[in-house]
C-alpha cells in the first residue's frame, strides 16, 4: 500500500493524499467501501475519486477542544488515543467519509481529484464554556516517513495553511516532495500559531522542522482557533507533487465555493458513472449480500492506481501520467484486466503512462508509487499488461511501437538495478534456460532470492512477448521467445518429494525446484511459503534464501500459464492433474488471501514497522488462477465448486470481510470476475467460463456501446445448481469452456444451462480447452506420455496457438 501522505486534524484527522444503465439503477446502494478496512484488509476506505490523488479520511482523532492550546494533544500518537466512537456512527460511500465522535463532533469530508473537503460540525455554541474550536494541520505522516525539512506556514489573516515536506514511498527507494494547501470558512478567526512536539505558540506563523536525531520526524505543524461553532468549519485541502502554489491553485480551481453537497454529489456521480456499465438481475432470491460483495469489489479496482496527470515533476510530458501501481505483479493477474472490460479509456491512460515512464527514465516500473520506484517481485510484470492490453484492441493515442521495444528491452537487457525494473540474471537466463540459485550476475544487483519463481515468470514474461510479437508480424521474435516460454522446464524435478509438516508423505512426486549454476539442484520444501508452512518465516523481499515469492512451489506448480497442456502431462494426465490440483485446495496448501505464515486471526504487535508487517501479510496473487485451472484438464465444473466455495466464505460485506490485504484492488478483481463468471488468464485473450452469482449480467462495452450479456438457465439462488450442462453463444450451441475479447467489444449473448451435476461432456473435450503452446494429452483415449520436442514442438506451437487463441 502505498504512502499516503497526511496532514492531521486536532478535532479529527483527515486528509492522506456515460452510464449506460437504467436511470433507476444505483449501483452505488451496493457499495460497501468499509469492506476490508479491518482485519488487515488495509482497504483505503475514505473518500475519492475513481483513480483519484485525494484521499481523504479520518487517520487520527482527538477529543481535546479546550481553551489552552498546550492542553491539546499534538503528538500523533497520543492524539489517537482521544475521542472514542461507536462504529455505528462511521459512514462511507463512494466519495464520502463520515465519523461521529462519542464527543459529539461529526467530521465529514469528499474530495475532487486533487482536492479534499471537510466538514466539521460540533457541538458548542458560541464560545461555550470559554473554548475556541481549534484545528490543526500535522508536518509528519502516519508511518513517520518525513525526510529532512518540513515547512509549514499560516496566515494570520485569512487562516490559510500551506507546506511541504519530503517522504519515502511505502515499497520502494527514493522520495517525492508533497505540498498541501488549506483554506477555511464558517467561523470568524480566533488566533492561530505553529506547534513542535507537545507545545504551540500564537507568536509564530512559520515552522521549519527537522528530522530528530533518532531518526523519526520531530511532531510540528500549524494551528488555526475559530471565534465560535454556531457553523460548521469547512477545511478545503489542496494537495500537488509540483508546489505548493499549484496546491493552492488545485484547491481555488476544483472547489471554489467550499459547497460540500455539490462536491459529494459530483463525487458520486463520477462512480456511478464508472459503475453503471455492469448491471446484474437483483431477483430470483439473490442475497442482497453477494451483490454487495459484487459491486463493493469493483468499486475497490478503481482506487489505485492514481491519475496524477499535471502533477509529474520528474519529467514533462504531454501524456498521461499514473502512479500508485502497487505493484504490476499483483494488478496483471485481474485488477488491469477488469479494467480493460469496464474502463478501457482508463487503461488506455495507464497504457500510455507506463510506456511513458519507459521514454524518460529506460524501463518499464514493475511497482511504482509516489513517483519513486517501487520494488520488482518477480518478472517484469508491465509485459503482461501491455501484452493483454494490445491483445484486447486498447489503442486510443497508444503508441506500440514503442511499447514493443520496452518489452523487449526488459526480455534482453539487465538494468544495473534490477531490484526497481527490467530483470535480473539475463546472462544466466540465456545461457542456462533458468535463474540459478547463488546466480553469478556482475552486470545488475537485486534481492538474490525468488530463482525457481523467477524462473517461471520470465518465461511467461517471455511467451506474453511471444504473443505480441506474433499480432505484430514480427515471426524471428515471436518465435524467439516463444521457445524461451519453455524454459519453465528446465526447473522442474520429477524426483522431488513433498511430506506434510506432520512428516506424512503427500504422495506426490514432481515439483519445481532451484537449480545451482553447475546444473545440480538445490533443496527447498514444496511446503515452504505455503500456508501451512510452519517456520514462521515470510517469503518476502526482506527474507534471505527464499527461492519462491509468496508462495510454495506447490502453488507455482501450476504457474505455467502458456503451457497447461505440457505440465498436465509432466504430472501424469488430467486425472493425475486434477488430483493434484484438488490437494493444493483440500488441504489448505494454497491461500487465496494473504497471511502466509500466520493465521487469519493473528493480531499485529503494537508498534510494528511497516517493512516488519509486510513480512508477515502477503497477498498471494498466484492461488487466483489454480481457482479456474481445471478448465485445463477439461474439468470446468471444479472450477466453478472451487469458486463458490471461497466466495462468499472467504469474501463477505463485513469490515472484515476479506482474507486479507486487498491494496492493490487484486482481491476486488477477483471477486468481481469470479461473481461475473468469466476469469481471466492474462496476458492471453481468454476468459474462463463459470456460471455467474445472479440470473445474468450485463456490461455495456463504454467504447462500443455494445452491451455483452451472460445468462443463467436454471438459475439456483441456493447455488446447489452451479454446473453448466450445455451453453450457446448468440443462439448457437457453444462447448468451449473458454471465450475471447470479442466477446465484450462485439456485445455478444452467452447462455449457460445449469444443473446440479457436473457435466461429462461441456467443455470437457480437448477441442473445447483452452490454448496452450503444449499439446494436451491422456485426453479422450490419447496416450499420456506423448511429447514434443525441439523445433517440431516451436512449429506444433505455433499452429496451435493460431488455432486456439485468436478464434473459435
Amino acid at each position: 500500500m502505498a504512502t499516503r501522505w497526511a496532514p492531521a486534524l486536532c478535532l479529527v484527522a483527515g486528509f492522506l493524499g456515460n452510464a449506460n444503465a437504467a436511470a433507476d439503477f444505483d449501483p452505488l446502494q451496493y457499495v460497501d467501501v468499509l469492506i476490508g478496512s479491518t482485519n488487515a484488509g488495509n482497504v483505503f476506505p475514505g473518500a475519492t475519486l475513481p483513480y483519484g490523488m485525494a484521499k481523504a479520511v479520518a487517520d487520527t482523532n482527538s477529543g481535546s477542544n479546550q481553551d489552552d492550546i498546550n492542553r491539546c494533544d499534538f503528538p500523533k500518537k497520543t492524539r489517537v488515543n482521544h475521542g472514542n466512537f461507536t462504529p455505528a456512527n462511521v459512514k462511507a460511500q463512494p466519495g464520502y467519509f463520515s465519523i461521529l465522535l462519542d464527543i459529539g463532533v461529526r467530521a465529514e469530508m469528499t474530495t475532487t481529484q486533487h482536492t479534499a473537503l471537510f466538514r466539521f460540525s460540533l457541538p458548542n455554541g458560541p464560545g461555550a464554556n470559554g473554548t475556541y474550536p481549534f484545528v490543526m494541520q500535522d508536518l509528519s505522516d502516519l508511518s513517520d516517513s518525513r525526510q529532512d525539512n518540513g515547512t509549514v506556514s499560516v496566515d494570520p489573516q485569512t487562516g490559510r495553511i500551506s507546506g511541504g515536506a519530503k517522504f519515502l514511498p511505502s515499497f520502494g527507494s527514493g522520495n517525492y516532495n508533497a505540498y498541501f494547501c488549506t483554506d477555511f470558512t464558517g467561523p470568524a478567526i480566533q488566533d492561530s500559531g505553529i506547534y513542535v512536539n507537545s507545545r504551540a505558540t500564537t507568536e509564530a506563523k512559520d515552522l521549519t522542522i527537522s528530522r530528530s536525531i533518532n531518526g523519526y520526524p520531530l511532531p510540528g505543524g500549524a494551528f488555526v482557533r475559530f471565534k465560535d461553532a454556531t457553523n460548521p468549519i469547512l477545511a478545503r485541502t489542496g494537495v500537488s507533487l509540483i508546489s505548493t502554489a499549484q496546491a493552492c491553485a488545485n484547491a481555488e480551481a476544483e472547489i471554489p465555493d467550499f459547497n460540500f453537497d455539490s462536491v459529494t454529489k459530483a463525487a458520486k456521480d463520477a462512480w456511478t458513472a464508472k459503475l453503471s456499465p455492469i448491471s446484474v438481475s437483483t431477483g430470483g432470491g439473490v442475497a442482497q449480500d453477494l451483490i454487495t460483495n459484487f459491486y463493493s469489489g469493483i468499486y475497490r479496482t478503481m482506487v489505485n492506481p492514481q491519475n496524477y496527470t499535471g502533477e509529474n515533476p520528474l519529467y514533462k510530458s504531454g501524456e498521461p501520467y499514473f502512479d500508485s501501481f502497487y505493484c504490476l505483479w499483483d494488478s496483471f493477474r485481474s485488477q488491469i484486466p477488469f479494467l480493460v472490460i469496464l474502463d478501457p479509456v482508463a487503461v488506455a491512460q495507464m497504457i500510455r503512462s507506463l510506456i511513458d515512464t519507459y521514454r524518460y527514465e529506460g524501463w518499464l516500473p514493475d511497482c511504482k508509487m509516489s513517483l519513486c520506484r517501487g520494488y520488482t517481485q518477480g518478472g517484469s510484470n508491465a509485459d503482461n499488461v501491455l501484452v493483454d492490453a494490445y491483445l484486447k484492441g486498447i489503442s486510443d493515442g497508444i503508441d506500440w511501437n514503442v511499447g514493443y521495444q520496452a518489452v523487449v528491452k526488459d526480455a534482453e537487457v539487465e538494468p544495473y538495478d534490477w531490484a526497481t525494473h527490467g530483470r535480473g540474471g539475463l546472462d544466466s537466463w540465456k545461457k542456462l534456460g533458468y535463474i540459478p540459485v547463488q546466480d553469478l550476475d556482475y552486470k545488475g544487483f537485486g534481492t538474490m532470492t525468488r530463482s525457481i519463481s523467477r524462473s517461471l515468470e520470465y518465461a511467461y514474461n517471455d511467451f506474453c512477448i511471444s504473443l505480441m510479437a506474433k499480432a505484430m508480424n514480427n515471426t524471428a521474435d515471436q518465435e524467439k521467445y516463444l521457445d524461451s516460454s519453455e524454459n519453465w522446464k528446465n526447473v522442474f524435478y520429477s524426483e522431488q518429494t513433498s511430506f506434510l509438516p506432520s512428516g506424512v508423505d503427500t504422495g506426490f512426486k514432481g515439483f519445481f525446484q532451484a537449480k545451482y549454476l553447475n546444473q545440480t539442484w538445490a533443496s527447498q520444501d514444496p511446503l515452504t511459503c505455503s500456508n501451512i508452512d510452519t517456520s514462521g518465516i515470510a517469503c518476502s523481499l526482506q527474507n534471505t534464501g527464499r527461492e519462491t515469492f509468496e508462495d510454495s512451489t506447490w502453488e507455482y506448480g501450476f504457474f505455467v500459464p502458456q503451457n497447461q497442456g505440457d505440465l498436465i502431462t509432466i504430472y501424469g494426465g488430467p486425472g493425475e492433474y486434477v488430483r493434484r490440483l484438488d490437494y493444493l485446495h483440500d488441504q489448505n496448501i494454497t491461500n487465496i488471501g494473504n497471511v502466509s505464515t500466520l493465521h487469519r486471526d493473528m493480531t499485529i504487535p503494537k508498534h510494528q514497522s511497516f517493512v516488519q508487517i509486510l513480512t508477515l501479510l502477503m497477498i498471494q496473487e498466484p492461488s487466483f488462477l489454480t481457482v479456474f485451472q481445471y478448465h485445463y484438464a477439461g474439468r470446468p465444473g471444479k472450477s466453478a465448486a472451487r469458486s463458490h466455495f471461497y466466495i462468499p466464505r472467504y469474501f463477505n460485506p463485513t469490515p472484515g470481510g476479506l482474507p486479507g490485504n486487498d491494496d492493490s484492488g487484486a482481491m476486488g478483481s477477483f471477486v468481481a470476475f469470479s461473481m461475473m463468471g468469466l476469469f481471466p488468464n492474462p496476458g492471453q485473450n481468454v476468459y474462463l467460463i463459470t456460471p455467474p452469482f445472479f440470473e445474468s449480467v450485463n456490461l455495456t462495452h463504454p467504447t462500443t456501446g455494445k452491451t455483452a450479456t451472460i445468462r443463467n438457465v436454471n438459475f439456483d439462488p441456493t447455488y446447489q445448481a452451479i454446473y453448466i450442462q450445455s451453453a450457446t453463444l448468440n443462439g448457437q450451441p457453444y462447448t468451449k469452456n473458454w471465450i475471447d475479447h470479442s466477446f465484450f467489444l462485439e456485445g455478444k449473448e452467452l447462455v449457460l444451462t445449469l444443473g446440479r451435476n457436473e457435466s461429462a461432456t461441456w467443455g470437457t473435450s480437448v477441442k473445447d480447452l483452452p490454448p496452450s503452446t503444449g499439446r494436451y494429452v491422456g485426453f479422450n483415449g490419447t496416450s499420456s506420455d506423448q511429447r514434443l520436442r525441439g523445433r517440431s514442438a516451436l512449429k506444433y506451437r505455433s499452429e496451435a496457438w493460431r488455432m486456439g487463441a485468436f478464434a473459435h
